[in-house]
């Protein structure tokens, strides 16, 4: 068994960005610039979005949180989208989710300027994903592409079960490994028998944050397992979805939690964010000349 390490891969990701960032700096003066809008007081809500602050310092990004109320009014905050929709110093937008009952969250998403739309959450790109059209791609099933990817995992002619059937990571998760030439199946709530589909999997990617909803009889020998889940055990510890100590012993490559798909996404938001500076400097360079 080998570890998906989404943490060492996310540092030279890092590394890259920041790389690119100063050559951006140094040749047109620009910038990267992302916006976060944080809605009410979850507790992990903040904590993601104070790491995603750290990631931009770090890289150089110029960054600003927008931090709002519970009880914002849905007028409110459309206003502040729009506002940063105009902004030429934010390249990116971020709304962080789950929002508060009262806010209608489709309406942000589709608020959002889909030229900085950093997430891929509006409509406009995930047709363009579904459709295999270059966009921008939700990041955390883009950051499990990439853990894929480094360590020369090709997709193609996989059997690959997508656990999970959600917008933000299930739905995109399963058009990307489509895309890559896998044979997808998605399984849901709704599904029958889930161990009769995981059985068959070369690679189980799961993310419906249920503590060890993926069990070793569910799990072919020599799989491959990639563990979206983040969930609080009772004893305080963060665990995935996947009973890791007893189907890490049956599987070829496993991603660990914390430390495999998480810094994923933080490193994929930072790549969705310099890709849309590029696209805004190269306008720019345009328009001037």
């Amino acid at each position: 068994m080998q570890l998906l390490d989404g943490k060492a891969l996310s540092k030279k990701i890092e590394t890259k960005v920041a790389a690119e960032v100063k050559q951006l700096k140094d040749s047109c003066g620009c910038t990267p610039g992302l916006a976060v809008m944080l809605v009410g007081h979850d507790e992990a809500s903040a904590a993601y979005v104070n790491m995603k602050k750290k990631a931009c310092d770090r890289v150089g990004f110029y960054s600003v949180t927008h931090e709002m109320p519970e009880n914002i009014s849905q007028e409110a905050i459309e206003k502040t989208i729009v506002m940063m929709n105009n902004d030429s110093n934010i390249d990116g937008i971020l709304i962080q989710l789950p929002l508060p009952s009262q806010i209608d969250e489709t309406k942000l998403l589709e608020l959002v300027a889909p030229e900085k739309d950093v997430d891929g959450f509006h409509p406009y790109n995930v047709g363009r994903l579904t459709t295999g059209l270059d966009g921008f791609v939700p990041c955390t099933p883009l950051g499990v592409m990439e853990l894929l990817a480094e360590h020369n995992i090709d997709v193609k002619g996989k059997n690959c079960v997508v656990v999970g059937a959600s917008n933000i990571v299930g739905k995109p998760m399963a058009a990307l490994l489509l895309n890559a030439e896998a044979t997808v199946e998605i399984c849901h709530i709704a599904t029958d028998d889930l161990k009769k589909h995981t059985l068959n999997a070369d690679i189980i990617l799961v993310g419906v944050g249920v503590i060890n909803l993926i069990k070793e009889d569910m799990v072919k020998d020599d799989a491959i397992i990639v563990d979206i889940g983040i969930n609080r055990a009772p004893n305080g510890k963060l665990v995935g979805d996947v009973d890791f100590e007893n189907v890490s012993k049956k599987c070829s490559y496993i991603t660990p939690v914390p430390g495999g798909v998480g810094p994923m996404t933080i490193a994929m938001l930072l790549s969705n964010t310099l890709k849309a500076a590029k696209i805004n400097a190269q306008k720019l360079k345009d328009k001037e000349s």
